[in-house]
């Protein structure tokens, strides 16, 4: 599992972004945020990834895709 976070982790910014965008692969994202969630042993960012899988919720994209084009990596949820 920490192996998969470190791998996302270590992808070019672009590719997050791509990733993350709901239509391309929100599935894939949102496992990468549970993953991350138990490996930080953190509760919150699993029910996140969960609700990413499921609902797709919109304010929560659009949260990713901006952190991700400032910051490089996801900073707030994360």
């Amino acid at each position: 599992m920490n192996d998969i976070v470190r791998a996302y982790d270590g992808l070019p910014w672009i590719i997050k972004l791509i990733l993350a965008l709901p239509g391309i692969d929100g599935i894939a994202w949102g496992l990468y945020r549970v993953f991350k969630g138990l490996a930080k042993k953190d509760n919150m960012l699993v029910l996140i990834g969960i609700l990413w899988i499921f609902l797709g919720i919109f304010v929560l994209w659009i949260i990713d895709m901006v952190s991700i084009i400032l910051y490089k990596k996801l900073v707030w949820l994360a």
